[in-house]
């Protein structure tokens, strides 16, 4: 089994997080008020500068009406 390594795994989440928030229709704007996060540290998790934290990831899913799951890329 082919396991991503770490830098590979955070651009894949941040991809795909991106992919679901633009297929909402949200900008990063609307997602960082909605969560109460800066605009950069949205910004940071898209490019896969940032993991978040549990917490962080089921706001996420909330303000997107996703379930968390749903943010992460299949491999």
């Amino acid at each position: 089994m082919n396991v991503p390594n770490e830098e590979k795994l955070l651009q894949a989440f941040g991809k795909r997080v991106a992919e679901v928030r633009k297929s909402k229709g949200v900008k990063q704007t609307d997602l960082a008020e909605r969560i109460n996060m800066s605009v950069v540290t949205i910004a940071y998790i898209e490019t896969g500068k940032r993991w978040v934290r549990l917490a962080t990831l089921e706001k996420i899913a909330r303000a997107l009406k996703v379930k968390v799951r749903d943010l992460f890329p299949d491999f």
